[in-house]
């Protein structure tokens, strides 16, 4: 697994978390990306972000027959073009999973392979948390609760 952020903490807690590599986002993030992966581009590309950098990244990083995701609703635009995929790779915006699928994410994370990192705020402090999610200062995803 290999994590591609702009922020140098948030690539340190994806290693403390198990992925194999990190890449700082950038004008040559694609190209470490295939260089990580023997020149190939990876199998599977989630952006998380959905802005139009980062999609853009994500067609450059995906290997041929391969497959993008675009879970994150940064409101951003890929244009599709002939050539502006590798050969054979999907595209998806997936907003649901079946029970099948979320049965093989609970098994990751009983395996250790996956780890959700939260941070948890109460309800008086909600507006703290989107604004630290504005900043990109959050360490994981926020969970809002009645008493944090």
């Amino acid at each position: 697994m290999i994590a591609v952020d702009v922020n140098v903490a948030k690539l340190a807690l994806a290693r403390k978390l198990g992925a194999d590599a990190t890449v700082l986002a950038g004008e040559t993030a694609a190209t470490e990306v295939r260089e990580l992966t023997a020149g190939l581009g990876a199998t599977l590309v989630l952006d998380c972000v959905g802005s139009t950098p980062t999609m853009a990244l994500a067609a450059a990083a995906a290997r041929a027959g391969g497959a993008i995701q675009i879970i994150g609703l940064g409101g951003g635009t890929l244009p599709l073009v002939a050539g502006g995929l590798p050969f054979d790779c999907s595209l998806t915006t997936p907003y649901w999973s079946s029970i099948v699928e979320l049965g093989g994410i609970l098994e990751l994370a009983r395996a250790g392979k996956i780890q959700a990192h939260t941070e948890h705020f109460a309800l008086e402090d909600a507006a703290q948390a989107y604004a630290r999610l504005r900043a990109g200062t959050l360490q994981g995803r926020a969970v809002i609760t009645p008493h944090g």
